[in-house]
């Protein structure tokens, strides 16, 4: 059938004249242009909606006045922190609702580059879920990082040509971008000059700062802890991002936003997102079901889940239950509990009652030379000894880097030295202060930065992880030097993942062969093995509103308020500058 064919064949479906190939019948229908639900039936015809009213079909399915919206879209995701492969991922998120997210791979690209970016556009490509890429604007994040590559325009523009490619991803040195740092404004015009979007990354940003961040042309935040900030940024013409997820919960303080009239110009994401999260609590629907306990408006909150993130991304035809509209749709069973009982996807269902029902995509059985020397074999440092961890006292205080609780930023908290018995010097229990080390892992040059974590709350053994944004080096938390080398090398023997060390010894491990940020296991036994992996942390004291995991995920980021910690040592990412670990008057 020609596209011609095909197009008339939609329009005399939708004037009643042929019978639909499917039609949705008897549903209530959220009008997201309207915000009113509408009773109904819904006409697909070759994966478009081609009406809405009553009409008749070759296959119709009575939906006995359950609610149909759009599929949700997620704006914001780094699908590796769901540490799975793409077509495990899609089998997690499908079942709740979600029809596309827009993913920025900059995690992988951190470690591989390029290679790392190609790996993820050959995973994605032939899956029943649309995954749409953002190109990462900062690898590293900042000099004071080091990463597995360097990335300049030159690198990302012929990834320009991809049609799933929508733009330049979260522009997180807005320090760089406000002096005119030649590399940033390079990626900037040309992704202008492309006409494809630009997303921001900055927090607490105000002022004539936020004036020129814009003027530069970033068209988003996702970084807005507070209503206020929210405010400003959307007074300044930018898009907000409300993000939920395993680390960051924003979605309490932005709630102001949803009843304002400028809730037109913002959308729920999620960022990072742990698999047990998306499985047992949802993905974007989990988002809007937390709104509306809030008290904000269901109807709104879809919109913001769906037409908004479509609007702001230049996806056509998306996000909307209407004629000429992709016919990816979410089927609930109230707007208040939002449980999804189906999912449509280009008018096929595809998930049904919290599963999907399809086999798995295949993934690519070949990969190319640079992939797998890149992207599967991407550790490169030694073993630690017990050498690399010790720390000489020179001051009688030290700097900690304090959690702050559903926050990424953290704070600075000044203790005082103590060298108690068994444990790694400087660690006070008492003190909810461990110990805290960041080993460069992809060149092997040794580099290691060693700090403590306060408000983490481990009591005894070590957390260790190969998840560390930006730059993924390896990031280990723990009570004894012992306990922090042995945790560390089962990382890096299995070549990336995750473990706990207890008394000297791994008690729990989950590998992360690809890239050191995702597993190649089905996406329960990673979620067994994860449960199993927090519930000895909480066991060993890390605190019960605590992700031991994504916590370390977070604390070697040098671009998030106030002290990080990575291999170059403690950093102030205020001001962009190395501290020592050491703090005198």
């Amino acid at each position: 059938m020609t596209l011609t064919n095909q197009f008339m064949k939609q329009i005399s479906a939708a004037a009643g004249r042929t019978k639909a190939e499917l039609v949705l019948k008897h549903a209530k229908i959220v009008n997201v242009f309207t915000e009113t639900i509408e009773e109904g039936d819904i006409a697909i015809e070759d994966g478009i909606i081609v009406g809405i009213g009553d009409y008749e079909g070759d296959v119709e399915t009575d939906l006995k006045g359950a609610y149909v919206c759009p599929g949700f879209l997620d704006g914001h995701i780094h699908l590796e922190s769901s540490m799975v492969t793409p077509s495990e991922f899609e089998r997690m998120v499908l079942p709740h609702g979600t029809c596309g997210v827009i993913t920025d791979p900059h995690e992988i690209a951190n470690v591989a580059g390029t290679a790392g970016i190609q790996y993820m556009l050959e995973a994605t490509k032939n899956l029943r879920l649309d995954i749409y890429f953002m190109m990462p604007s900062c690898v590293p994040s900042t000099a004071l990082d080091e990463s597995g590559a360097e990335l300049h325009m030159e690198d990302l523009l012929p990834f320009y040509q991809n049609k799933r490619v929508l733009g330049l991803a979260e522009m997180m040195n807005s320090y760089g971008v406000l002096q005119n740092d030649p590399d940033c404004i390079e990626k900037l015009r040309k992704t202008q000059e492309y006409e494809k979007q630009i997303d921001g990354h900055a927090p607490g940003l105000s002022g004539k700062g936020l004036n020129a961040y814009v003027t530069a042309g970033v068209a988003s935040d996702h970084e807005c802890s507070e209503f206020e900030e929210a405010r400003e940024k959307l007074a300044r013409g930018q898009w907000i991002m409300v993000r939920q997820g395993t680390a960051a919960k924003n979605l309490k303080k932005l709630l102001p936003v949803f009843d304002t009239p400028y809730y037109q110009r913002a959308m729920l994401v999620t960022d990072d997102k742990h698999p047990g999260d998306l499985i047992r609590g949802g993905h974007i629907d989990f988002i809007i079901r937390e709104a509306v306990a809030l008290g904000a408006d269901p109807i709104r909150a879809i919109k913001m889940g769906t037409l908004h993130t479509a609007e702001y991304f230049g996806l056509k035809k998306r996000g909307a239950v209407a004629p000429g509209y992709r016919a990816d749709l979410t089927v609930l069973n109230n707007l208040r509990d939002f449980q999804v009982l189906r999912v449509y996807k280009d008018g096929k269902l595809v998930a049904e009652n919290g599963k999907v029902i399809f086999e798995k995509a295949a993934e690519t059985p070949e990969w190319e030379a640079e992939i797998k020397k890149r992207v599967f074999h991407s550790f490169h440092c030694r073993p630690i000894q017990s050498s690399d961890l010790a720390l000489t006292k020179k001051e009688n205080q030290i700097r900690v880097i304090d959690l702050v609780s559903h926050e990424l930023i953290t704070k600075e908290r000044i203790e005082n030295w103590t060298e108690l018995p068994g444990l790694a010097a400087g660690v006070n229990p008492e003190k909810d202060v461990v110990k805290l080390v960041a080993m460069e892992r992809h060149e092997g040059n040794g580099h290691i930065g060693i700090g403590f974590l306060g408000n983490y709350g481990l009591k005894k053994g070590a957390v260790a992880t190969s998840v560390g944004h930006d730059s993924h080096n390896l990031v280990i938390a723990g009570v004894t030097d012992e306990d922090i080398a042995a945790a560390g090398n089962r990382v890096v023997e299995n070549e990336g993942g995750l473990a706990i060390a207890v008394d000297g010894k791994v008690v729990l491990d989950l590998p992360l062969k690809i890239a050191g940020l995702m597993s190649e296991l089905p996406v329960e036994e990673v979620d067994r093995r994860l449960e199993a992996m927090k519930s000895l942390s909480q066991e060993l004291g890390v605190h019960e509103d605590v992700d031991a995991f994504m916590t370390l995920a977070f604390v070697s980021l040098p671009v998030i308020p106030k002290l990080r910690l990575n291999t170059y040592g403690v950093i102030d990412a205020e001001k962009q500058q190395i501290v020592d670990v050491f703090y005198s008057i």
